[in-house]
């Protein structure tokens, strides 16, 4: 059957778009894009009415076969939950006289970590995208486009296109196929390495740590760490992004691609760590704790994240967003991407001066981190 003409349209939500036909456009099997993870969020209430995240993607088809692109994006009316800042430039268009809300958000909300943002098999249809997008834009008088935490290897789709790229660093983990933690251990310098068993020593010392996923994860574990997630969130944000609701989704219909990490004292949970995993990462997303123990945070958010990486043979872990502390732990300064579409020509050329100011700060400053890393030299 030969389809209509084809077209970009606007969803009104992800989750009004078939699971099979979203999720077959990323055969990568990012845990963040999937439908299931954005469509939790929208039925949780975490994006939505009163959110300032409003669903927005953006879906190629011909209205009759399956899409074939997408883009996960949101009408944001703040600048909160993206990890990459943009305050500034928010409030220098503001007193210009502009209005920067609403923009185009093209993210996973709430997720500092990287993965593909266009959601297309061919390349020339991922193209045509980023063409919708910057349409959508013009057309609805939109301040801007952004896309966050962009997979590497789509890094040129945006740079192709014209798109103003910003640099920012991550600390991921690599995998070098090591058997266990003290394989691992033995790449780092001697000193570095007597420090990590005294942190993990004194961490774990009178607490059970368990590895929770699929089945055996139940509405008490969820329970647990919903206290600890309000505690840090509230600390961090001010009030927490996710609802409850979204955990009780998460233990329902993405059982399998979560790891959740609990500290039990005396039977009783008293800290815990939410990590998804990917088909070849484990990305670490919240934590939070009850109890005020030194070296707690690195026990259960760094080590027991690459005890479980090595026991999955995942290559990788990304553990979120900041933390210069996460690089005597072994992760390693990365660069991460992020990609913005401003049709304004005087504000556009603004940003993008302050862009090539700022990679130079970057680039110099992730020189300097790899020299600081705790590895064995020679």
């Amino acid at each position: 059957m030969s389809g209509g003409e084809l077209a970009i349209r606007l969803a009104g939500s992800v989750g009004a778009i078939a699971p099979c036909d979203w999720d077959a456009l990323d055969p990568g099997g990012n845990p963040f894009i999937s439908h299931r993870f954005l469509s939790i969020m929208e039925q949780s209430g975490s994006v939505g009415p009163g959110t300032g995240w409003t669903p927005a993607p953006l879906v190629l088809s011909d209205g009759i076969a399956p899409p074939r692109a997408a883009l996960p994006a949101y009408l944001k009316s703040h600048s909160q939950g993206e990890y990459v800042f943009d305050h500034g430039w928010a409030n220098a268009w503001e007193r210009a006289g502009g209005s920067y809300y609403p923009k185009l958000q093209i993210s996973a909300p709430f997720t500092p970590a990287t993965g593909p943002r266009v959601l297309a098999l061919e390349e020339d249809d991922a193209r045509i995208m980023l063409r919708g997008a910057e349409a959508l834009v013009v057309n609805e008088d939109i301040s801007s486009a952004h896309a966050t935490f962009i997979a590497p290897e789509q890094l040129h789709l945006f740079q192709d296109a014209g798109w103003l790229i910003r640099q920012d660093i991550q600390f991921h983990w690599t995998n070098h196929d090591f058997v266990d933690f003290d394989e691992f251990l033995a790449t780092l310098a001697s000193r570095k390495r007597k420090a990590i068993r005294k942190e993990r020593a004194r961490a774990v010392e009178g607490l059970r740590i368990e590895h929770l996923t699929g089945d055996a994860l139940r509405p008490e574990h969820w329970d647990a760490f919903w206290l600890f997630y309000q505690d840090t969130g509230a600390r961090k944000w001010g009030h927490p992004y996710l609802t409850r609701e979204a955990f009780d989704l998460f233990g329902m219909q993405m059982k399998d691609d979560v790891v959740l990490i609990l500290a039990y004292e005396n039977d009783m949970p008293v800290a815990g760590a939410l990590n998804f995993a990917g088909p070849d990462a484990l990305y670490g997303r919240y934590w939070g704790t009850l109890v005020d123990r030194p070296f707690l945070h690195f026990e259960l958010c760094y080590y027991q994240a690459i005890d479980a990486a090595i026991a999955r043979g995942l290559k990788r872990v990304e553990a979120g967003a900041q933390g210069s502390h996460k690089l005597a732990r072994g992760y390693e300064p990365v660069a991460t991407f992020s990609a913005h579409y401003i049709p304004h020509e005087g504000f556009r050329q603004a940003v993008a001066d302050y862009l090539r100011q700022e990679r130079a700060g970057i680039s110099e400053q992730q020189n300097a981190l790899r020299s600081l890393t705790p590895f064995r030299r020679g």
